[in-house]
C-alpha cells in the first residue's frame, strides 16, 4: 500500500536535496534522495499522529474517569439524603394526627 506524499512536501523535499547536492551528483542521485526526504517526512507526519491519537485517548480517560467519580459521588449524596425523608414525612403526618385527634 503506496502513500501519495502531499505536492508541497515533494516539492520541499527536492528544495532540501538540492540544497544539499554534491558537485558531480546526477539528476537520478538528487531524485532519490528527495524520494528518501518525502519517506522521511511521511513517516515524521505519521508518528506524530499516532502520538496525536494516544494523547487524544488519554485525555478523554481522564475526562470520562472524573466524569464517573462526580456522577457517582452525586447519585450517593442524593441516595443518602432522600433516604430518611419518607420515614421523616411519616413520623410528622402521624403525629399531627394524634395531636388532632387529642386536641
Amino acid at each position: 500500500m503506496k502513500h501519495k506524499v502531499s505536492p508541497e512536501v515533494a516539492v520541499q523535499a527536492i528544495k532540501m536535496a538540492k540544497s544539499t547536492q554534491k558537485m558531480g551528483q546526477t539528476k537520478e542521485q538528487t531524485k532519490l534522495i528527495a524520494q528518501g526526504i518525502e519517506k522521511g517526512i511521511a513517516e515524521y507526519k505519521k508518528q506524530q499522529g499516532r502520538k496525536l491519537r494516544e494523547i487524544d485517548k488519554q485525555r478523554k480517560q481522564k475526562i470520562k474517569q472524573r466524569d464517573n467519580a462526580s456522577t457517582e459521588t452525586v447519585k450517593e449524596a442524593s441516595n443518602n439524603s432522600i433516604k430518611p425523608l419518607p420515614w421523616v414525612l411519616l413520623t410528622l403526618s402521624w403525629l399531627g394526627f394524634f395531636a388532632y385527634i387529642i386536641l
